[in-house]
């Protein structure tokens, strides 16, 4: 068993692929599974953690905060190296617990009003359309810088109200905060690109690579201080000139909140949707076409029947599993599909390995466009299920829509160069082509 783990926390496994064999034989034997925490690049070794990997107890982990805590150390695997640090993270609604974790996503709910959603849906179908004509003449193209990294951008954009000119900002921003374990985007990230005297001044304060070309940890404030610059920027910019947007009803919902929200929490929340808003639906969608030439009955199948679209959508999501794992810490001595944990325990949930647990999927090997019942966790589970969950399923329609109704049938054209990471199922290139 422990071979098994030690191939999973690996970093450099995913370059090949998730290790589902493996993870399918943990769950044979049991719901939770003890794991090393070697040390991985500059992160040093750690004491070891409880990984669950069956579905029933993964979402048992995810819906109870009170007994496995986001707050405690946060929800990564490393420790934060300090306490500022931690305090610092803690700011963040990612690791937050109820009821500062539910006072922060209500009032990003309100923000995220439905009529600011559904007046951007002609928006989303019409940009994914762009997206695809652009690349129909070349007869080939990487389906994943060329086509999927542009709409979540794009989208986020105009959510935010951020000048159009700057989104390319938020692709460095995910690249050094998501990619911090692979060689090409923690060391080698080029800066964003950006018109606007915000982004001048942002992209000033972008920290340079160390003498080993390696930039400092980026899931830090001191490590991103372009990104909070930014931030704290196009705050002040949206108190004085208001818009239709989700930054500026957050603003209004800040004043009206009488102080009750600190600058520091609307940056982190600015980090939150910059990021992880980007990175998880960027992943999602070369991880959906790559199922779907990897299985060309059902790509077939779902071109000759669009209504199977939500469907698909969701099998996208469990079958390729863009983020794989998060981190709780328990708060009190429990008991877990029928293993021991005490209190101070970290315990990681693998999403990639519950999205396969034949106890919740009939066949969860294979990928299937009809599938009725699916209970996925692609969007996560309970408190800190993905806010913009919605939003990124519609993205998801509207590109794969424009895809078939333009290019019809595509088909790899080389090899895809996959995400160095145990935390996201990334596909950096995916090359395709067409007739």
């Amino acid at each position: 068993m422990s071979a098994d783990t030690d191939v999973i926390v690996d970093p450099d496994t995913y370059l090949t692929g998730v290790p589902h064999e493996r993870f399918a034989r943990l769950r044979a034997e049991s719901a939770v599974v003890w794991m090393d925490e070697p040390a991985v690049d500059q992160w040093p070794a750690g004491p070891g953690f409880w990984g669950v990997v069956r579905h029933a107890e993964v979402k048992e982990v995810m819906r109870n905060a009170a007994v496995y805590s986001s707050h405690l150390g946060a929800t990564q695997i490393s420790d934060p190296p300090d306490q500022a640090t931690l305090a610092f993270v803690r700011q963040m609604m990612l690791n937050q617990d109820p009821p500062e974790h539910s006072r922060l996503r209500k009032l990003l709910t309100r923000a995220f009003t439905p009529r600011a959603i559904a007046r951007l849906e002609d928006r989303i179908s019409g940009w994914a359309r762009d997206l695809v004509t652009n690349v129909a003449d070349r007869g080939q193209c990487d389906f994943a810088t060329d086509i999927a990294a542009d709409l979540p951008l794009l989208t986020l954009a105009e959510l935010f109200g951020v000048p159009g000119e700057d989104r390319w900002l938020m692709f460095d921003w995910s690249n050094r905060v998501i990619g911090y374990q692979d060689h090409e985007y923690a060391v080698s990230a080029k800066a964003g690109e950006g018109s606007t005297e915000m982004a001048r001044r942002a992209l000033a304060l972008r920290p340079e690579p160390d003498a080993a070309g390696r930039l400092p940890d980026q899931r830090t404030r001191a490590g991103m201080p372009d990104l909070y610059a930014y931030a704290h920027d196009l705050g002040e910019y949206k108190r004085r000139n208001p818009g239709d947007d989700i930054m500026s009803n957050l603003m209004r919902e800040i004043d009206d909140a009488g102080g009750n929200v600190s600058i520091g929490e609307f940056e982190n929340l600015f980090w939150l949707f910059s990021v992880a808003g980007n990175e998880t639906l960027r992943n999602s969608l070369p991880g959906g076409m790559f199922a779907l030439m990897s299985n060309v009955d059902q790509y077939r199948k779902l071109r000759a029947d669009r209504t199977l679209l939500p469907k698909a959508v969701d099998e996208m999501m469990r079958w390729w599993s863009p983020v794989m794992r998060f981190r709780r810490t328990a708060t009190v001595d429990t008991e877990l599909g029928g293993t021991r944990i005490r209190a101070g325990d970290k315990i990681v949930v693998w999403f990639s390995s519950a999205n396969r647990d034949e106890r919740a999927f009939t066949e969860p090997d294979r990928f299937d466009v009809t599938r009725e019942a699916n209970d996925h966790l692609g969007f996560g589970h309970g408190p800190h299920y993905c806010i913009g969950a919605h939003l990124a399923k519609v993205q998801m329609r509207a590109l794969f829509t424009a895809l078939f109704d333009i290019l019809g049938e595509v088909e790899p054209a080389g090899e895809p160069v996959r995400l160095r990471s145990n935390f996201q199922n990334g596909i950096k290139h995916l090359p395709i082509r067409w007739a």
